[in-house]
């Protein structure tokens, strides 16, 4: 039992980590198969140790989380997501589920082509278009309109008789092949980072702060169902497609099917036609077609019933193992990749391909010179599948994992329950990009006019070895990068010297700790007061601070205990960077000694800005509720912290007695 645990918090920690990447950094590292075992590895473990689920599980979660930069909106009704299977056997499962639910009757489905998009919801009022919203976590998405707006396909009011009036149109924002690729061609001769796939660019472009410059994207989007509707006056999922064309929208082809024999023969035409359409797609969807069916059929908490996306298996072709090359990424992450005899793939010649992690080297008793399986889904890197054992000669090599970075040679850590290695040098070349952006971020250092482009080239022409090198540069020196000039390097200069007077909370934040949030920099700088003095702590002094847990602790303890870590913090020292948590003015120490546990959804603050209010007036916020814990404030729909709370007897305040708390 404590195997099959540690292998559901790692895959609870992987799976998450790859849900952030995909919904809010639009940076995926695997394919869509590859992430769908995991998360089918997870429900299958949590489905035969019940007692090991838990509601905040990946499983039982839809999407990322909404953007900071942009208001929520919440959905009236929840954009859920569908199930899905690369098998033509659970294709044929879900109709028989169906038909069990319609008690014995046959129904009809509706296909439509599954397009690699972004989900949007579009609100039109009296058939104007008011708000459009992503689909965020499933209840709270970003209000994106002035971006929709600029999707020249879509209308701002619509035509024909019957428009409703109230209309929530949800379908795929996407971005055509032929402007993927000539957006990839503008970003590599501006030398930025190339887009992944078109699904990963919509979702970027989406997500711009100026819709001048989304705009000029060419986004483009496919309506494909309904939220909220008044008065809604179809009967089929076919009849809302018919009517939302005639109202001017754009709708992709659909086929009725009525049989397994019919979506079947629909799967077999569209894998193969896929090649011709001038977007991404991975599938196909089906839908019972008649509303009322829907209606009966129901949805579970993640995904409605009567849907099903069947997903075309990925493009395959054998290769050999030619070498196995190890890549350290932005966060520290060793990552071994693959290099192989080149061989034609889904329209590329493929030379290399992901291997994931040590594990998964493992999981394919891989050996170099290997004859390899590889398969490629969508423009993700292709990964190695399997292993042609019978074509074994004898002359293959095992890999061994190496034991210090290959970049920097600084020391590498496996952390208990994790799968990937990490380089815990902070002064790494291969992390200092990432780490530069952190620092300077707004909730950190707030370091304005220091972006990728900047970042980038002060690593690469050898101005910057670590962030501390920062408060060392010259206005001089600066003037002389690329699309820079004597006035912008003075601003620069300007903003890297008043960084320094930034608390010690920011600095402790812009360090980049692992696992240390805006929330844990607060009150670690709140309980020591000093970077000598959390330095000096002990992993328990640590731990007991506010409830941070054991992971946390370990992390800042081996922060500190890295020589070539200390050294950057004496550098930022030496350069005059407050290394202190100066006495919050005008704050009282009123909640001094107290601790409050956070649940649910605050109407009037988010997550951090209340737990940051708690602790400038002296008080500590807790993951965790115990007999410690002095109060839970509770928001709308709370978790199970507020079941405990009750259990202990500890006190539960709403969000407006937590108003008065605060004052």
């Amino acid at each position: 039992m404590k195997s099959v645990l540690s292998r559901i918090k790692a895959l609870r920690r992987d799976i998450e980590r790859h849900n952030r990447l995909y919904y809010e950094k639009h940076k995926p590292e695997v394919s869509d198969q590859a992430f769908d075992r995991l998360l089918k590895e997870l429900e299958t473990l949590e489905r035969e140790n019940p007692k090991l689920a838990r509601v905040d599980s990946p499983t039982q979660k839809v999407g990322g989380a909404p953007a900071r930069e942009f208001t929520a909106v919440e959905h009236k009704i929840p954009m859920l997501s569908i199930d899905n299977t690369y098998s033509k056997e659970e294709m044929q499962a879900f109709d028989e589920r169906v038909r069990k639910g319609l008690a014995g009757h046959a129904p009809e489905y509706v296909m439509e082509p599954k397009v690699d998009g972004v989900s949007l919801s579009i609100l039109y009022e009296k058939g104007v278009l008011v708000c459009a919203a992503t689909r965020g976590d499933g209840r709270f998405g970003d209000d994106v309109t002035a971006n929709v707006r600029t999707i020249a396909c879509l209308p701002q009011s619509l035509k024909g008789p019957g428009v409703p009036g109230l209309l929530e149109v949800r379908g795929e924002v996407y971005l055509g092949l032929k402007n993927f690729q000539a957006l990839n061609r503008q970003r590599a001769a501006e030398g930025e980072e190339l887009f992944v796939n078109p699904r990963n660019a919509a979702a970027g472009s989406l997500k711009l702060l100026d819709p001048v410059l989304v705009a000029k994207r060419g986004l483009r989007f496919f309506a494909h169902s309904l939220g909220v509707c008044e008065p809604k006056t179809f009967k089929t999922q076919s009849e809302l497609l018919d009517r939302l064309e005639k109202f001017s929208l754009p709708v992709n082809e659909r086929q009725v099917c009525g049989s397994l024999d019919e979506m079947f023969a629909a799967c077999d035409r569209w894998e193969k036609k896929r090649a011709h359409v001038d977007y991404d797609i991975d599938g196909l969807v089906f839908k019972v077609d008649r509303l009322d069916q829907q209606a009966g059929l129901g949805t579970t908490n993640k995904s409605p019933r009567w849907v099903m996306a069947y997903k075309f298996p990925a493009q395959r072709a054998m290769t050999r193992l030619l070498d196995i090359a190890v890549q350290v990424g932005r966060t520290g992450v060793l990552t071994p990749v693959a290099n192989l005899k080149p061989v034609f793939l889904a329209g590329t010649t493929v030379s290399r391909a992901t291997l994931h992690n040590e594990d998964e080297i493992e999981r394919l008793d891989l050996r170099i010179g290997d004859a390899v399986r590889i398969e490629k889904s969508g423009e993700i890197i292709p990964q190695v599948v399997e292993v042609l054992k019978e074509k074994r000669t004898g002359k293959e090599k095992r890999f061994v994992f190496p034991k210090h970075c290959p970049v920097c040679g600084g020391e590498v850590r496996r952390e208990e329950g994790e799968v990937a290695r990490r380089c815990l040098n902070a002064s790494c070349p291969a992390q200092l990009v990432a780490k530069l952006l952190h620092f300077a971020s707004r909730k950190a250092m707030d370091i304005e006019g220091l972006g990728e482009a900047v970042a980038e080239q002060l690593v690469e022409k050898g101005l910057i070895k670590d962030f501390a090198d920062l408060y060392a540069l010259k206005a001089e020196a600066l003037a002389e990068l690329e699309r820079f000039g004597e006035k912008s390097a003075e601003n620069l200069c300007r903003q890297i010297e008043s960084s320094k007077e930034k608390p010690l909370s920011r600095l402790v934040y812009g360090l980049g700790i692992r696992h240390v949030g805006t929330n844990s920099a607060q009150l670690l700088a709140q309980q020591f007061g000093s970077m000598k003095a959390l330095g000096r702590a002990k992993r328990e002094d640590i731990e007991g601070v506010g409830g941070l847990g054991e992971v946390i602790s370990e992390s800042v303890a081996d922060f500190f205990s890295s020589r070539p870590n200390t050294r950057i913090l004496e550098k930022l020292e030496k350069a005059g960077v407050r290394m202190t948590e100066p006495k919050r003015a005008g704050v009282s120490d009123e909640l001094a000694g107290k601790q409050y546990v956070l649940t649910g959804i605050l109407e009037g603050f988010s997550r951090e800005e209340a737990s940051r209010l708690i602790v400038e007036r002296g008080g500590k916020v807790s993951s965790s509720v115990s007999k410690k814990t002095t109060a839970v404030v509770a928001g709308l729909e709370p978790g199970s912290k507020l079941d405990a709370a009750k259990k202990l007897g500890v006190k539960v305040m709403d969000e407006r007695e937590f108003k008065e708390l605060i004052g």
